[in-house]
């Protein structure tokens, strides 16, 4: 629990309707909490497969003979199950919050905490960091990555100043880019604005949405009839997307209905949207906008 305290632990294994004999994955293992979860309440029979790309995250590696880790992205899932010889499993669980070792490790670049060389790779192995990414993208696409990723609406004066700062001297740290952009910090309201800015970054450096958007669209083919999903998603971008998949198998639009305005989905929701109790974000304080949904494969 030092590298990463799993939020809605319980919750989200228990949204998974776990058969002692099935199989499971996990592809945001990052500290292995819920995959420990998972794996407590497997019979000997049972499967779990977790997926993490930061190399970080292999220290935790649970020596266990129904586990298997695989540092790769999510965005493989399929892929990767296919080469191990999985065609299809009965739950797929995804928390997608940075973890607390991620955001402790001040080299890691993705904290406005400290000071350090801009990075917030996930996959250190990735070509696109933070610092490549703010000296090197223009005007017009900083002002798209803040609009788009942070909901900024000072996204254009924000990349008008970064662009005419790195004229002067490229811009290598976090604190670097605060001093940068402070005169742009409203008073009293510094700290939200700058992890507005640092969530929108790390979003872009990461393909975040892409990664998304791919990884759902792979759960329904995946997951056995009455399979679960059990997703904890964090901040409006993500959990807007996850539950309009969920709800009509798609991210923009609407489905194609039949003749008697009906139309089929591949997934169904399962109960309400769950979120922390306030004596969980009282002990885990970074708990506090995580929003968990289940579904299940209808058929």
């Amino acid at each position: 629990m030092d590298y990463h305290s799993p939020v809605l632990l319980k919750e989200t294994v228990k949204g998974l309707d776990i058969k002692e004999d099935g199989v499971y994955v996990d592809v945001t293992f990052g500290g292995g909490g819920h995959s420990r979860e998972i794996l407590a309440s497997l019979g000997p029979n049972g499967r779990l497969i977790a997926f993490d790309q930061d190399r970080d995250a292999l220290l935790n590696i649970i020596d266990d003979p129904r586990f298997l880790l695989i540092n790769e992205n999510f965005r493989f899932m399929q892929r990767f199950l296919r080469y191990h010889g999985v065609k299809s499993v009965d739950g797929i669980l995804a928390d997608f919050g940075v973890s607390s070792h991620q955001f402790d490790q001040p080299e890691r670049g993705f904290s406005i905490r400290f000071d350090a060389l801009l990075d917030m790779r996930m996959n250190q192995q990735d070509v696109l960091s933070a610092h490549s990414l703010v000296n090197s993208y223009d005007e017009e696409a900083l002002r798209q990555v803040f609009w788009n990723y942070g909901e900024l609406r000072t996204a254009t004066v924000l990349a008008k100043t970064i662009v005419q700062a790195r004229e002067l001297a490229p811009i290598d740290t976090t604190f670097d880019l605060k001093t940068i952009l402070k005169k742009h910090l409203p008073h009293g309201r510094e700290n939200k604005i700058l992890a507005q800015i640092y969530q929108a970054i790390r979003i872009e450096v990461n393909q975040e949405i892409e990664v998304l958007k791919a990884f759902l669209l792979q759960t329904p083919s995946l997951l056995k009839t009455n399979g679960r999903l059990s997703i904890i998603s964090y901040h409006s971008l993500e959990d807007r997307l996850v539950k309009r998949f969920i709800r009509n198998g798609l991210f923009e639009g609407e489905p194609e209905k039949d003749i008697f305005g009906n139309f089929e989905v591949p997934l169904k929701k399962v109960g309400r949207l769950i979120i922390p109790t306030s004596a969980e974000i009282k002990s885990n304080n970074r708990a506090r906008s995580a929003k968990l949904r289940i579904a299940q494969k209808v058929n």
